[in-house]
């Protein structure tokens, strides 16, 4: 159970002088190698879900897989959604997991960049989701253009105005693949570090050399994204499978493939100072689990179809807020006079937020005097190790009758 809150994830490299290495997942042999890599050098991870690359299928069957690998794993582990295209994309991915969202606004004027990721910020504090911005960037598509880099006074205003938790910042680094060393900008990174005083990101890694990274991370780079890393990892070990010619067995072409991602992301890990990092990480950061919130309704002078009808309200009103996850429906056990919902939320936060929600709301208005619920016993005030979701109260979830 090491899914832990990213913001803490990353707050802890920015304190301790190391960065998180954010992989991207290409499919179930990157996920399998990331994961390995993290638990052989005790590392703390970020499984990147990059949207673009990604597309739309794709990212949802990842996600529950990801999800999957990181309740299991023994090392602290944070998914993250990569460039996002709107603020759709971002309620989606909080919904289904991921506990780090960025929608990328990087390529609109600076004043729409802040309305965009403010957009994202208010729908993430409900959810206790953790949002990145990005100023700057390059001026194309995957590091073919002109690099735009991030200036000073426009960052301190635009974390300012957003409220967001990191910042991708543009000082040089090629998102793409690049046969040159790329010249980066170490005063202009000093200063952001100096005048913003949260956790940086940096996009891109081709050429960079290790002292370079090591000087990035010194000034206050606490997330690298390196896109192109593990997929030429990939692509070597499978060229190397397919020179095997027809004698070549699919599953050992992929173990290899598993392989030398596992490899390549560990070599990483370690330069970017993250081995051994695991215990202190999970002993200091919070757990990331679901909580369980049952809201409940008197039925006193309801037909059953007037029952069906105002359970079928509530669910779509409770689907729509940004992050419930699943919403049960039934009766209490104990007593045929309520009816209600058993709302899996993705963070406490989202207990205290569901009220002001216009979904809600609507529903709310004509139902407020019979609309009752228990209260959370989590406990979001403290750092914690991971633990098994909390319940509104054991008997929330157990004296559930007709539930679906």
């Amino acid at each position: 159970m090491s899914l832990v809150a990213m913001r803490d994830l990353l707050e802890h490299a920015y304190r301790h002088n190391y960065a998180v290495g954010a992989f991207d997942l290409c499919g179930l042999e990157f996920l399998d190698g990331v994961i390995a890599a993290a638990e052989r050098c005790r590392a703390p991870v970020i499984l990147n879900l990059d949207q673009p690359r990604c597309g739309a299928s794709d990212f949802d069957r990842l996600l529950p897989a990801a999800e999957a690998a990181a309740r299991q794993a023994v090392v602290p582990v944070a998914i993250h959604l990569d460039r996002g295209a709107d603020i759709e994309a971002a309620v989606h991915a909080v919904n289904r997991g991921c506990n780090g969202v960025m929608v990328d606004a990087s390529d609109r004027e600076l004043g729409d960049n802040i309305r965009i990721t403010r957009e994202v910020v208010s729908m993430a504090q409900g959810c206790g989701v953790a949002v990145e911005g990005k100023l700057g960037g390059v001026d194309g598509v995957d590091g073919a253009g002109e690099v735009v880099y991030t200036g000073v006074a426009e960052a301190r205003a635009y974390v300012e105005r957003t409220g967001v938790d990191f910042l991708a910042v543009s000082i040089g680094a090629d998102t793409g693949r690049s046969r040159s060393r790329p010249r980066l900008n170490w005063q202009r990174l000093k200063q952001i570090n100096e005048t913003l005083r949260i956790p940086l990101v940096i996009h891109g890694g081709d050429g960079i050399s290790d002292d370079q990274f090591r000087r990035l991370i010194a000034n206050g780079v606490a997330k690298i994204h390196h896109p192109t890393v593990l997929v030429d990892a990939a692509g070597e070990r499978l060229r190397a499978g397919a020179r095997k010619g027809a004698g070549a067995d699919y599953r050992a072409v992929m173990r290899e493939v598993r392989k030398g991602v596992e490899q390549e992301a560990e070599c990483y890990m370690r330069l970017w100072g993250g081995a051994g990092r695991a215990a202190e990480v999970l002993e200091q950061c919070r757990g990331w689990e679901p909580v369980e919130h049952a809201v409940f309704h008197g039925r006193d002078g309801l037909g059953e179809e007037e029952v069906a009808v105002v359970i079928e309200e509530g669910r779509r009103a409770f689907s729509a807020i940004p992050g419930v996850r699943a919403v049960r429906t039934g009766e209490v056990v104990q007593t045929d006079r309520r009816f209600g919902w058993l709302l899996s939320v993705c963070h406490p936060a989202v207990i205290g937020a569901y009220r002001e929600h216009p979904s809600y709301v609507a529903f709310a208005r004509t139902r407020a005097e019979r609309l009752s619920s228990l209260p959370s016993v989590a406990d979001d005030a403290a750092p914690h190790r991971p633990r098994p979701a909390a319940r509104a109260q054991e008997a929330a979830s157990v004296a559930w009758s007709r539930g679906r």
